[in-house]
């Protein structure tokens, strides 16, 4: 399966965030950037700051609410051009850019971070066979209701089977899976690893308390696919899509106890947990599939 293109960009530009929320739009969706020259670029002239100028400030649409931290000031991305008139920014933060010293050496990885582009991805890889449950799909649709939610797809397996799918995007990894206060305890085991043996995890983001579930909605989706797939009529997935290569395997995280044992109990009654990894490329704007047989671990 090389070579195969799940989603393609266009032309992207790399830039850098000055602030994220806009200091002229007080929204954490809206960051303040800066493209160098306000062309084509790549990152090598990003870390160039005599090249990083104010009349080349712009507005950046911010997919989700926390970007996971990959579209904090500072951070270089990659930004695709509204094309629409009406919208107030003027591009839209696609991909970030990780760069990592390990072990002497300097690795970059190009993240996806566009909830949506994950959607698309994962309807792109069934429709090329690139899900091994999933092959010659006879029908898909996205965006179907059932229970109280609305799911990203539903299919007609080979088999003529109805199936439900939902879709969750994964940016995020790191050698430990901890709160980030207790990362500092595993730095001699951090040190030991490979730049490529993360783990990648989800979810994750901010909460009041921290008995609360890191995303209610994300929960809810759980929940109604394993009571669906009690009832017997559907057959249920739930398909993370890593967005990045450097990873060992993927876990539910350690940090929502109630998500992790939700989808455990999930998985006992049917539903298919399936990851999908894709690698995307700095030079084309594309995403490409890497692998579908991540080692899970729930």
């Amino acid at each position: 399966m090389e070579n195969i293109v799940l989603y393609d960009c266009g032309e992207i530009i790399c830039g850098k965030v000055l602030h994220r929320p806009s200091k002229k739009i007080k929204s954490p969706y809206v960051a303040d950037i800066i493209i160098p020259c306000a062309s084509k670029i790549d990152e090598k002239e990003v870390n160039e700051e005599k090249e990083l100028g104010t009349e080349t400030d712009f507005l950046a649409h911010c997919p989700s609410l926390g970007c996971c931290g990959l579209v904090d000031k500072e951070a270089k991305i990659y930004l695709t051009k509204n094309k629409n008139p009406n919208v107030k920014t003027d591009y839209t933060v696609n991909l970030a850019i990780l760069e990592e010293i390990k072990n002497g050496k300097k690795y970059r990885e190009i993240i996806g971070i566009h909830p949506k582009i994950a959607e698309k991805i994962g309807f792109s890889a069934i429709e090329q066979n690139c899900i091994s449950h999933l092959q010659n799909v006879k029908l898909l649709e996205k965006e179907k209701k059932f229970e109280n939610s609305r799911f990203d797809i539903y299919g007609i397996n080979e088999h003529d089977e109805e199936f439900i799918l939902e879709i969750k995007t994964v940016p995020l990894a790191d050698y430990v899976d901890c709160a980030k206060k207790d990362r500092k305890n595993y730095t001699e085991f951090i040190e030991s690893k490979e730049w490529n043996q993360k783990i990648a995890y989800f979810p994750d983001g901010y909460r009041k308390n921290k008995n609360d579930p890191v995303s209610p909605r994300a929960l809810k989706h759980i929940q109604e696919l394993e009571k669906i797939s009690l009832e017997g009529k559907y057959k249920c997935y739930l398909l993370f899509i890593i967005q990045r290569t450097d990873i060992e395997y993927f876990q539910t995280s350690m940090i929502d106890p109630i998500y992790k044992e939700a989808v455990f109990s999930a998985a006992n009654n049917g539903v298919g947990i399936l990851t999908l990894q894709v690698n995307w490329n700095k030079e084309d704007g594309k995403a490409y599939f890497y692998s579908n047989n991540l080692p899970i671990k729930l």
